[in-house]
């Protein structure tokens, strides 16, 4: 049941005494996190325990050490405190809200209706998943460093598939914003925005593109960078031209949005190149607060990013366009928490720049040559998949034809 016809129902004067949402949605926005279960809610709440398990890893860290983490030197499997905190740290608290979020994603995969058995224990028992939280974060901290270890290697799998789920959310996106404004119903509507859009991502990819030639490349010597930047250039040319081919004819609006996406990881790797490198350009003594504001963003742009990728299940069905009943789940729950269970062991890797034996500096988030290639290569990577969604229809139309009995 959507909110919308829910609140329709209500104003109606309809009898909503049977449902229990009808409650629950017409209350306060406290009211809706208190009382009952509420799969709406309750996306906004394990947001902010996702937040707040990534915070207490960024303490352990050692950016900021609060005194009871200083008392962690007494744990047997600490060995001095310097097993428990740092690198090693970020991935306990990382496992324990690991393996929270894939119990979640267990126990509630294939919840299909509203007020099933799996839907309430999504949508509620919060105080038994605030207990258990602690517990499995605490837990960790009692294991053995080469079990810690071993899950420092799973993780970097783990990032990737985050990665690469949150590439084809933003792809399937991009696809829905373009055949929405090429639909016959809203052509006339959307062509001046169509344009307008399209003129400003093209503006903003040359903009970021010379900037990026202007602030990391300030000698010739800094081939590496020269040839990053150029290559995100050419890449954007590549892509623009496949999409003006007669045969696909998708407009510049797509190519437009993935240039600002590739331009961006292009920006991303360059600043994530060790700060030794002489081809990072100096920003003085205002250099820490812009590390520390970027470090601020950067938490909470992953926090949404990772929240709106986990609600778009949608991206991953072949048939988007079934009709929705009015008992089905909002979002997919299980899909919803492997994105969290997979964030989470991104969110370590970028805390440890994806290196289990390399020490990150204070407010530093995803610094390192690690880090930069695999920015680069997810530049690479997202290129590739936007290039077969483009010809992709092309090549099965031939192949049919081809197969067609003469």
């Amino acid at each position: 049941m959507t909110i919308a016809k829910l609140e329709a129902g209500m104003v109606e004067g309809n009898d909503t005494s049977n449902d229990p949402y009808a409650k629950i949605l017409g209350g306060s926005w406290w009211a809706q996190f208190r009382y009952g279960s509420n799969p709406w809610m309750a996306r906004y709440v394990y947001s902010v325990m996702f937040l707040l398990a990534n915070l207490l890893a960024w303490a352990v860290r050692g950016d900021y050490r609060p005194t009871v983490l200083t008392q962690m030197n007494k744990l047997k499997s600490c060995e001095g405190h310097e097993e428990c905190l740092g690198t090693q740290g970020v991935l306990r608290v990382s496992m324990g809200c690991f393996i929270f979020f894939f119990i979640m994603f267990v126990s509630t995969s294939g919840t299909t209706k509203l007020h099933q058995r799996k839907e309430l224990w999504h949508s509620s028992w919060w105080s038994a998943k605030i207990v258990i939280l602690i517990t499995l974060t605490v837990l960790p901290f009692f294991l053995p460093t080469q079990l810690i270890l071993l899950y420092g290697s799973i993780a970097h799998f783990g990032a990737g598939v985050f990665l690469l789920i949150q590439l084809i959310s933003m792809i399937s996106f991009i696809t829905w914003l373009n055949e929405r404004c090429l639909s016959e119903k809203y052509a006339e509507r959307c062509r001046t925005h169509f344009m307008l859009l399209s003129i400003a991502a093209y503006f903003v990819c040359i903009l970021g593109i010379i900037l990026m030639y202007v602030w990391y490349t300030p000698q010739l010597t800094c081939t590496l960078n020269i040839f990053f930047i150029t290559w995100t250039l050419f890449l954007l040319q590549l892509m623009t031209s496949v999409s003006l081919h007669p045969k696909v004819n998708a407009g510049f609006l797509t190519p437009g949005i993935m240039g600002l996406y590739i331009v961006f990881l292009c920006w991303s790797a360059i600043r994530s190149e060790p700060p030794d490198v002489k081809c990072l350009r100096k920003f003085g003594a205002s250099r820490d607060w812009l590390t520390i504001i970027s470090f601020v963003v950067a938490l909470l742009a992953m926090v949404i990013a990772t929240f709106s990728t986990g609600i778009d299940s949608q991206c991953f069905q072949s048939r988007k366009d079934e009709k929705q009943e009015e008992d089905d789940v909002p979002y997919g729950f299980g899909f919803f928490h492997l994105v969290f269970a997979s964030g989470v062991m991104y969110f370590a890797m970028l805390l440890i720049g994806w290196n289990s034996h390399h020490t990150m500096k204070k407010w530093t988030i995803d610094v390192g040559w690690t880090s930069t290639w695999v920015r680069i290569v997810n530049e690479w990577l997202a290129v590739c998949v936007y290039l077969w969604m483009l010809v992709a229809p092309i090549v099965w139309k031939s192949r049919q034809v081809a197969e067609e009995p003469k």
